[in-house]
């Protein structure tokens, strides 16, 4: 759509690819490594991969015409990934041992030669420049984003957009985790993983597990609401931590215990705990 605002009649550049990935127990994988099934029924590989304390498996490629902010898994490739990883694993898993399922849209840069493949789409992206000078970065992936970036930054100085400076992305570190112990799963905040600590050192119940089937801790939530921006309570269940995709059910169960922490951190009333583990058991409708 943007594109057609530059140059009304552009080709499409974008075609969307649906991927859904489902979350297991661990027991269905018998080995501390990741395993990849390739050469399955729809042309593609698929991954089995322990992920705290769970497996996670996918993933499918299906085109989609019309895209969403939740887009939601489809029956065939649930199906899909349960036929195929029971092959593999140490038993078949059904339907009723999925933790989590969860689907995301690939932005693939649109081939015009065939615009309504996918699989045989690129996964690089592409960065274009126009005529009246529209900088456009199309398709690419999240473990290539800083790649992109520079190339996008360095075609934008080349044009005159930016003052040309040296890049520092690839000795640029989002958080130092020098002096933090990597056989501990706090290790995924960096040096931040003092403070936590700390916290519990002061008041040890505060390491007490949430929930049994949830790695995450009283201490973590708060130190999550008072530093890490959480507004919501699907802030901090689906992207500050992962609670929400190892297991939907489990997440939900400690919904309300999350919105009281946040009310105490940050100073919200009985309604707005209401209102928001209201929110939060609608969108996990869509996990599980």
């Amino acid at each position: 759509d943007i594109a057609r605002m530059d140059k009304p009649g552009s080709s499409a550049t974008i075609k969307p690819s649906q991927g859904v990935h489902i979350v297991i127990d661990r027991s269905f994988l018998d080995s501390d490594s990741a395993i990849m099934i390739p050469k399955t029924s729809d042309g593609r590989v698929l991954f089995a991969i322990p992920w705290y304390g769970k497996v996670v498996i996918g993933t499918t490629d299906t085109p989609l015409d019309r895209i969403s902010l939740e887009p939601l898994a489809l029956d065939q490739e649930i199906n899909f990934i349960l036929g195929t990883a029971g092959l593999y694993m140490t038993r078949p898993p059904k339907r009723e041992d999925i933790l989590c399922v969860f689907a995301g849209l690939r932005p693939l840069a649109a081939n015009p030669a065939n615009p309504e493949a996918t699989r045989e789409v690129s996964r690089r992206h592409k960065i274009t420049l126009s005529k009246s000078g529209l900088l456009s970065v199309i398709g690419g992936k999240w473990t290539t984003y800083r790649c992109m970036a520079m190339e996008t930054v360095d075609k934008a100085e080349k044009a005159g957009f930016l003052r040309k400076s040296k890049c520092t992305t690839d000795v640029m570190s989002l958080l130092s985790d020098e002096n933090v112990d990597r056989s501990d799963r706090l290790h995924i905040y960096g040096d931040d993983a003092r403070q936590i600590r700390e916290m519990i050192i002061n008041e040890p119940s505060m390491g007490e597990k949430l929930s049994p089937g949830l790695p995450y801790t009283e201490a973590e939530i708060r130190w999550i609401c008072s530093k890490e921006m959480a507004v919501t309570i699907e802030d901090v269940l689906a992207r500050r931590t992962r609670a929400l995709l190892l297991d939907a059910r489990a997440s939900l169960l400690i919904a309300p215990r999350v919105a009281g922490l946040m009310a105490e951190e940050q100073g919200h009333d009985a309604q707005w705990q209401a209102d928001q583990v209201e929110s939060y058991s609608k969108i996990v409708k869509n996990y599980i």
